[in-house]
């Protein structure tokens, strides 16, 4: 673990580094910043290649919980397990995904004895043999793609705001109330989360899943909670790193950026470098 200077102690910086273990050399770094509210880092994340079927995977995901982080915890550790047991996977990544992640938020209400009453939201992204990638997300946490230097958001913020309809015929509504960010049940500022038993019965935890075939001109990928999103648009996220080599430099020069910009939440990012 490193702390970067210039971050104030409240903010402890971890972070680390990886890369495949297969031909392509595909590296990535990660880096956590703990924000200021009073309460334990409620983000963490997934960064790893392994073998399966003789084929190397590159998982990679950020889970921010709220009211606790043991929701994210679960998923951290269960999540990719339950996506790459499906029988289909490897003939359909796209419905093993929705499969598992329906799966996992019912376990999830099931264990909530345990597990408590909050909930996370969830960026998920399979880097497979061939360029495949596959990512998948609920919530509002991100992935951006940096093509030829330009930032393509392959991830979908799920608010409240733009799913009222389908909220508010489960029975549920969206308030302002209180304060001035629009909330599921006047309580949740995501419209799908994992969890959040109390809510689940007008909160939906279905992915919103996106397959590609990477192109040449790929040149990394970004995934990040909401810390750095609510201070920092996707151009300048991919502006701001473009030209930094090293993933793990990068990863760390984006969640120091987002602390400047005076963002109080927890903050985590994964860059991948793709070439």
């Amino acid at each position: 673990m490193q702390v970067a200077a210039g971050l104030q102690s409240s903010s402890l910086l971890e972070t680390g580094r990886g890369r495949s273990k297969g031909s392509s050399r595909i590296a990535y770094g990660f880096s956590l910043v703990k924000g200021k509210a009073n309460h334990p880092m409620e983000d963490c994340h997934v960064a790893d290649f392994f073998s399966i079927n003789k084929q190397e995977l590159g998982t990679f995901a950020i889970y921010d919980g709220h009211l606790g982080h043991s929701v994210a915890q679960y998923l951290k550790t269960n999540l990719f397990h339950n996506i790459l047991s499906q029988p289909d996977f490897w003939k359909n990544p796209r419905a093993a995904t929705l499969n598992a992640y329906e799966n996992t938020d019912k376990a999830i209400l099931r264990n909530s004895h345990e597990l408590g009453f909050g909930g996370s939201t969830a960026v998920t992204a399979i880097l497979m043999k061939g360029g495949k990638l596959l990512v998948a997300n609920v919530g509002d946490l991100r992935a951006v793609l940096c093509r030829d230097g330009h930032a393509i958001q392959l991830s979908v913020d799920h608010e409240p705001k733009e799913e009222r309809e389908a909220i508010e015929r489960k029975g549920g509504f969206v308030s302002l109330l209180p304060g001035d960010v629009c909330r599921v049940d006047g309580q949740l500022a995501v419209a799908r989360a994992f969890g959040d038993k109390p809510l689940k019965s007008h909160l939906s935890c279905e992915p919103d899943i996106l397959d590609i075939s990477l192109e040449v001109t790929d040149e990394f990928l970004i995934l990040a909670s909401d810390g750095l999103w609510k201070v920092m648009g996707n151009q300048d996220a991919v502006d701001l790193i473009r030209r930094v080599k090293d993933p793990e430099s990068a990863a760390k020069k984006l969640a120091e950026e987002a602390v400047v910009r005076k963002s109080s939440d927890d903050i985590s990012c994964i860059v991948v470098r793709l070439q």
